[in-house]
């Protein structure tokens, strides 16, 4: 084939076909997923999307080759030397194969980069969203399929047929030289078939197994294989992107872009796959086998050996052993049908008309009825005990609350409500009635003799993210929670505690949940029932256990108290008799004296001091220690009111003094104030009127301080 503008211009013209028809592919799944709600549509969409990267880099490089050959005819055609006979240097009019070059080494590794990063966040975003599917706080929506089930065929279906004769048209030009970068439109392209082909399948599965609608979803795995597919091409891809960097460049060679997937050229072409098989034999046989009769007559009949084959493994599958300890049911399309076989063979249609659901029935399962603590071997839980497995615990239960010993009966039995709002007295009415317990009960169940129908009919296998239990085991410790709930809210709390030897709890437990299992028909038999742990909730356990420790405590905290009151009243008092009655004559007094106050009534005023009179009388008749202070404080009384009296009496018999001459009462007085005020002073200082009317006589003493040894010397001479 001639290597010319017009094969790269044909190039160009199929990258860009290809481009329309992968925008258009992945604009149908999108709206498609949209509009039905299809959950593995919209995650398909994302590999389309994806793919536009390679046919847009392709669109580029073979527009570039295109002009590179129509720059290569122009220089070609043109003189080749001046007017002096010199040859012109070509390389710098060389334009568009500089562009090229520069294409080859860093557009389309960059292209290749881009491409391996978005699908690599493509399904990230998908696991991440099937992580955060089962978060109740999540607003991410769930995994739904289409309601539209055979439009959805349709697409799926007609989107791999285009896509791979579309790829295997792309292969077979890329035979060709020019166009060996095809390669890479073909990989997409046959990518898109086998994407759209795993929906297709799974969503015949769907259509099949509608009689089931808890079985666990085909296109699920299909939306997952999807997001695993993404990952593995953007692994190769940045593979080859990095063996490119390290692989020689030979002279004239195309070279070949990272995003050109060897994995999806081998579907895109499948007779290379046949040839590099007989190749791979050959290798190993260390001859031509291939080429010998036996292996022809292999290939010849090749499909009647694998119908046999088929037939075989079609023909073992009516045939099942049940074991003794099994039961077994055939079930035709997702439906029970026959009788339950048990310790002997069963025949049924080969598979997939029917198949068989065989069981261990006598193996004891255990359900949980809540959060099991766990513990190690040889661990004690004590009431009150504080662990990180205790605190996690939420198997709470509400119990009668019954009459403690010493208590009084509850408020509806006769006694007052507390005071306070309508609220809390429903709350303390509801904390009177009921108490709360925390438990641990596991039921130990198996399947009953010949009921392995109605233990399969009774609910689906379906296992919900993030859980650990089936539909069928949750329904079943629905049923025991409940029947446990109102087991235990109809006894007292003593009763749970510590139950009667003559009537068991879990025998009692274990009867009630064995019959509304037969109730509900579920062919399950009540082995037995457990409870590793019954107490108190939380950290509250440890008060039961100190009860009779506080409540010693209390008494003797009163009757300290009490002998506290008795040795104070004795001491203020005398009598505890006299002390109580003192107690409640002041109570009395302190009402009529406030009463009196606030209404001026006379008559109690002077009842009020009527009582505080006796009260006084009483507590002095009683000679202790009360007697002693009223005593003192009348002494006081007198003391003070005799020293104001003396005060008065002074006060007016200097009353004719002034009467007689205020003036010279006033200076006199002004006088011997100062002189009292003066006494110890060594400065004197005198504020007299008009001197010629005052005659002073003053003699200068200084007071003696210490021992004066002159004035005894002179003593002694003078005898």
């Amino acid at each position: 084939m001639r290597i010319d503008h017009h094969a790269y211009q044909r190039a160009t013209g199929v990258a860009a076909a290809g481009l329309v028809a992968q925008v258009a592919l992945a604009l149908l799944f999108l709206i498609f997923g949209k509009s039905t709600g299809d959950t593995t549509t919209l995650i398909a969409s994302a590999w389309l999307f994806g793919g536009l990267v390679v046919w847009l880099g392709l669109v580029l490089v073979f527009h570039q080759h295109r002009l590179e050959r129509l720059e290569s005819l122009e220089l070609d055609a043109g003189p080749q030397t001046d007017a002096e006979g010199r040859l012109f240097s070509q390389d710098e009019a060389r334009v568009a194969r500089r562009r090229l070059n520069l294409m080859h080494g860093a557009l389309m590794p960059a292209m290749s980069v881009l491409y391996a990063i978005l699908l690599v966040g493509a399904a990230l975003t998908v696991n991440w969203w099937f992580r955060s599917e089962g978060d109740p706080n999540s607003d991410l929506g769930s995994f739904t399929t289409s309601g539209a089930a055979g439009w959805q065929l349709a697409v799926a279906f007609g989107t791999a047929l285009v896509s791979f004769i579309f790829s295997r048209f792309l292969a077979g030009m890329a035979v060709q030289p020019a166009w060996a970068n095809l390669r890479g439109g073909a990989g997409v392209m046959v990518g898109n078939a086998l994407v759209a082909l795993a929906i297709g399948v799974g969503t015949v599965f769907e259509i099949l197994g509608e009689a089931d609608p808890q079985r666990v979803s085909v296109l699920r795995g299909v939306a997952h294989g999807i997001s695993v597919f993404m990952l593995v091409v953007a692994a190769e891809t940045l593979l080859n992107f990095v063996l490119n960097l390290y692989r020689p460049r030979r002279a004239g060679e195309t070279p070949r872009p990272a995003f050109d997937s060897r994995i999806l050229s081998l579907f895109a072409a499948p007779d290379s796959i046949v040839r590099s098989i007989n190749e791979a034999v050959n290798y190993q046989f260390g001859f031509d086998i291939t080429s010998s009769w036996g292996y022809k007559l292999l290939l010849r009949n090749f499909a009647r050996l694998l119908a046999i084959g088929v037939g075989v493994v079609l023909l073992l599958t009516t045939l099942v052993v049940v074991e003794p300890q099994e039961q077994a049911v055939r079930m035709r399309f997702g439906a029970p049908v026959g009788e339950v076989y048990q310790g002997a063979p069963m025949l049924k249609l080969p598979w997939p008309i029917e198949t068989a659901v065989v069981r261990d029935v006598n193996r004891v399962r255990d359900l949980p009825l809540g959060l099991v603590t766990k513990v190690k071997a040889g661990d004690v839980l004590v009431w009150g005990e504080e662990t990180a497995e205790l605190d996690q615990n939420s198997n709470l239960f509400l119990v009668a609350a019954g009459s403690r010993p010493g208590e009084p009966a509850r408020a509806g039995a006769g006694v007052a409500a507390a005071p306070g709002s309508a609220e809390e007295r429903a709350a303390t009415e509801a904390a009177e009635e009921f108490a709360v317990v925390e438990a641990d009960i596991v039921l130990q169940y198996r399947v009953r003799d010949r009921e392995l129908d109605s233990f399969l009919g009774f609910s689906g296998d379906a296992r919900t993210r993030r859980s650990p239990l089936d539909m069928r085991e949750r329904a079943l410790k629905s049923i025991a929670l409940r029947e446990v709930t109102r087991a235990l809210s109809t006894r007292k709390l003593d009763e749970v505690l510590s139950p009667p030897a003559e009537a068991p709890l879990v025998d009692a437990l274990a009867t009630r949940i064995q019959k509304a299992f037969d109730d509900a028909a579920c062919g399950v038999e009540v082995v037995g029932l457990s409870i590793p742990r019954l107490r108190p909730p939380g950290k509250e356990g440890g008060k039961f256990e100190e009860l009779s420790i506080a409540r010693q405590n209390g008494r003797r905290q009163l009757e300290d108290a009490q002998s506290t009151v008795n040795t104070t009243m004795s001491l203020l008092v005398g009598d505890i008799g006299l002390a109580a009655e003192v107690v409640r004559g002041i109570t009395e007094l302190s009402r009529i004296e406030q009463e009196a106050k606030r209404s001026g009534d006379a008559a109690l005023q002077r009842d009020a001091d009527a009582l505080r009179a006796r009260l006084e009388q009483a507590l002095l008749d009683s000679r202790a220690q009360a007697a002693s202070v009223i005593s003192n404080a009348r002494a006081m009384r007198w003391t003070t009111l005799m020293d104001a009296q003396a005060i008065s009496q002074d006060v007016l018999g200097q009353a004719p003094a002034w009467n007689a001459a205020p003036e010279l009462y006033r200076t006199r007085r002004t006088m011997e104030a100062l002189a009292d005020a003066l006494a110890e002073v060594r400065v004197k200082y005198m504020i007299l009127p008009d001197p010629n009317r005052v005659n002073i006589d003053i003699q200068m003493k200084e007071a003696t301080s210490g021992l004066n040894l002159a004035d005894y010397l002179e003593k002694k001479t003078d005898q």
